[in-house]
């Protein structure tokens, strides 16, 4: 059986890249050899989404991602993924006009924290991501309580992310800082972290981080493989 094609919606490079690599490394552990399922990616300009994410401007945000989705769908992808977080919050304006259709980041890392037990997790991402209902929505469903981090945290994450992470710089001292921010987390009766940025996988994991955590880009991917390899 030959496995489905997946589609990435990109945003910004690192997550994207982790989430391909993750896709091809792990597809073939699962297939043996150099095996993985085929695989394509399309990303507008990072810019163009921060423009549309400062203004507010979900529509915009959307069509960005039905332009990626049209694209891939010509490309001949039988499904999409978008290793991206923050744009989720224009789900709801993209699948129902969407060629093809979506696993949700955020259903699949509400699924894993239900999965391991998890009942009160702390969301880090960007601002934009942290101030939307993307998370608690996701979590609510699964009867789980999404906790965010304090406004002095969430400004002190998003500025990490975005001056550093997305261009691939790795600061030990912007680390130790994420480290304490899910401490603080820890301390506000979290049981679990939410990387719901798919950069912060680049630097934290179940190694330095005082709570479990749900790899937000990992996961999307293995849940891509689990969908391109299930039987049909």
């Amino acid at each position: 059986m030959t496995p489905l094609h997946i589609g990435i919606v990109g945003c910004s490079a690192e997550g994207a890249a982790l989430c391909y690599r993750t896709i091809c490394a792990e597809g073939s552990a699962r297939l043996g050899g150099h095996a993985h399922p085929e695989v394509s990616l399309h990303t507008p300009s990072l810019a163009e989404y921060v423009r549309c994410l400062d203004a507010g401007d979900l529509d915009g945000v959307a069509g960005l991602m039905l332009a990626s989705s049209r694209k891939l769908a010509a490309a001949g992808a039988d499904f999409l993924i978008c290793p991206d977080n923050t744009i989720h919050q224009a789900f709801d304006r993209v699948a129902p006009r969407s060629p093809l259709p979506w696993l949700h980041i955020a259903q699949v890392v509400a699924a894993a924290a239900a999965h391991r037990g998890f009942r009160r997790t702390g969301v880090l991402g960007t601002a934009w991501l942290v101030d939307s209902d993307v998370y608690p929505v996701a979590l609510s469903a699964r009867g789980l309580e999404a906790v965010r981090p304090s406004d002095a945290d969430r400004d002190l994450v998003a500025r990490i992310i975005m001056d550093e992470l997305v261009a691939g710089v790795v600061r030990p001292a912007s680390t130790a800082h994420l480290v304490a921010v899910i401490q603080r987390l820890r301390d506000r009766g979290c049981d679990a972290v939410a990387l719901a940025c798919t950069e912060l996988p680049l630097v934290l994991d179940e190694g330095n981080s005082p709570l479990p955590t749900l790899d937000s880009t990992r996961l999307l991917a293995r849940a891509a493989l689990d969908r391109a390899l299930a039987p049909r």
